[in-house]
């Protein structure tokens, strides 16, 4: 059984600013709302702790109400938790070198 997560970045109702990430645990069905993506990282951790902190895949899906705006936004915030992620690993998370 492969454990997969859903992540859908989703617009908060009556923005077009704030925007959330509906977490999804498929196998459990479990969802969480995460209002910014330090409690997203958190929650992954907690979701993954039920799977011996494996996860398989996390997929990635743009609701079709989120402007290209907030994609960039939220592209750039996920670069800076990566670079601060890396920096406390001292390793890149992804690549060649992450293995």
């Amino acid at each position: 059984m492969s454990v997969i997560f859903e992540s859908t970045i989703k617009m908060a109702p009556d923005s077009r600013e704030d925007w959330y990430i509906e977490l999804k645990d498929t196998i459990s069905g479990k969802t969480e709302v995460c209002k910014d993506l330090q409690e997203y990282s958190k929650k992954v951790e907690e979701l993954g702790a039920d799977y011996g902190g494996h996860v398989d895949e996390v997929r990635w899906i743009k609701d079709e109400s989120v402007p290209l705006h907030v994609m960039d936004v939220v592209r750039f915030e996920m670069s800076k938790l990566q670079r601060e992620l890396e920096d406390e690993m001292g390793k890149p998370l992804i690549g060649e070198d992450a293995r």
